[in-house]
């Protein structure tokens, strides 16, 4: 096995050819367009929007959807091409995650056939950019209280309300917001009622082009993580929609849900690749830093931080590919996306801080990388359920109990 190998039990022998060959492709892409520039855009707070064609043309948007000029690749790809893409940087993977993961998959889980057609080939180039707008000031981990809401008034909807953290929102050209609804109003756009709602009203999906009156989106800018990318609030007052602004399908929360737990399940894979990147920056500066006329390298203390973090790195890989293999077979249960979701992400975080220890003071700086992605971290273990709902999540898997209330 060659110095610097960090794959320390054979994970690689696991992998299919077309698996090696889409995560080389993605790495490659990586190394030549990201990792050269990323720290200055962190630095900046830039969001490297000219990135956006060179990932649709990788077809990296929506990847994992078949049809409508996506990729169609397995689930294992795309979470390999997820734990690239955050060796790069965790905002980088973000975009494709948002773009993909949320907004293209709400479109392609609960639209309708012209809907999907309408948006999802363009969504694939790259030509429209979505965003995913669920989270609100007031309604993060708990999303069944959210104030924005939507009526059908004089033939068309009228959707007002606040959405806060929604990545590429002042970017993109268009927007899944989620509102409340009343089951009259739905029927009253001539929609079809599915019947989900509790007290006549229900969470509905809406596709918001961003350029129509009363949408607002604005960056918000004091952040200490994730600054390669952009989160923004979002204002609507009274934004006009037509009836068939409205996602048909699978009404009520679990819609939703279902694009969350794609999202969560390429987190599972991508920490892994900011985990990954960390240790390697430490391995490689390990071997060239002399101290006291010896590598650091060469010393045991530096050797027990660098074991550990591989042996916690494999762990991790290894659970993020048994996820993977079940949703390929289509066996995966929602709480075991928790399990990766909330172990690898702590996990990423601990290798990436212990990586930082390694490089000293130098380690502070933009030049290496672990630092940068263990501020990336701390958001990514936040979004997409935080580690609290994940626990509660396996609690009740355990328990039979709902702890949540």
């Amino acid at each position: 096995m060659a110095a610097g190998n960090t794959d320390l039990i054979g994970i690689e022998a696991l992998l299919q050819p077309s698996e090696i060959e889409t995560r080389n492709r993605v790495r490659a892409l990586v190394d030549e367009h990201i990792k050269p520039h990323v720290g200055q855009w962190f630095e900046n707070a830039e969001l490297p929007t000219h990135l956006f064609p060179i990932l649709a043309e990788a077809g990296l948007f929506g990847m994992h959807i078949k049809g409508y000029g996506c990729a169609g690749k397995s689930a294992v790809e795309y979470g390999l091409a997820m734990q690239e893409l955050e060796a790069g940087d965790s905002g980088i993977r973000t975009v494709v995650s948002v773009q993909g993961s949320l907004a293209m998959s709400a479109i392609y889980k609960h639209g309708s056939e012209a809907q999907k057609e309408h948006w999802l080939p363009r969504m694939a180039k790259g030509e429209v950019i979505g965003c995913f707008a669920l989270t609100e000031p007031t309604a993060g981990s708990d999303p069944s209280s959210m104030a924005t809401h939507a009526q059908w008034v004089d033939g068309q909807w009228r959707l007002s309300g606040a959405k806060r953290w929604i990545g590429l929102a002042s970017v993109a050209q268009v927007a899944i917001v989620w509102a409340k609804v009343s089951d009259a109003d739905v029927v009253a756009s001539g929609n079809t009622l599915e019947k989900e709602s509790a007290g006549g009203a229900t969470v509905r999906g809406f596709i918001v082009p961003t350029d129509l009156e009363g949408f607002t989106a604005t960056p918000i800018t004091n952040k200490l993580s994730m600054r390669a990318s952009i989160q923004c609030d979002i204002e609507m007052d009274q934004v006009a929609l037509p009836a068939d602004a409205l996602l048909p399908k699978n009404p009520g929360l679990k819609a939703p849900f279902m694009c969350l737990n794609e999202a969560r399940f390429g987190i599972a894979f991508g920490a892994m690749g900011a985990a990954r990147d960390a240790l390697e920056c430490a391995l490689k500066y390990s071997a060239e830093r002399l101290q006291f006329e010896r590598p650091l390298s060469s010393f045991q203390l530096t050797q027990q931080k660098l074991a550990n973090m591989a042996v916690e790195l494999n762990k991790g890989q290894l659970l993020a590919l048994t996820i993977g293999r079940a949703k390929d077979a289509g066996t995966l249960q929602t709480h075991q996306i928790s399990v990766g979701k909330l172990s690898n992400c702590r996990t990423a975080i601990e290798i990436c801080q212990l990586a930082r220890t390694i490089l000293g003071g130098n380690g502070i700086t933009t030049e290496y990388s672990p630092m940068r992605h263990a501020a990336n971290l701390e958001s990514v273990r936040t979004y997409e359920g935080t580690d609290e709902v994940h626990t509660l999540i396996l609690g009740q898997v355990l328990t039979g109990e709902n702890a949540f209330r």
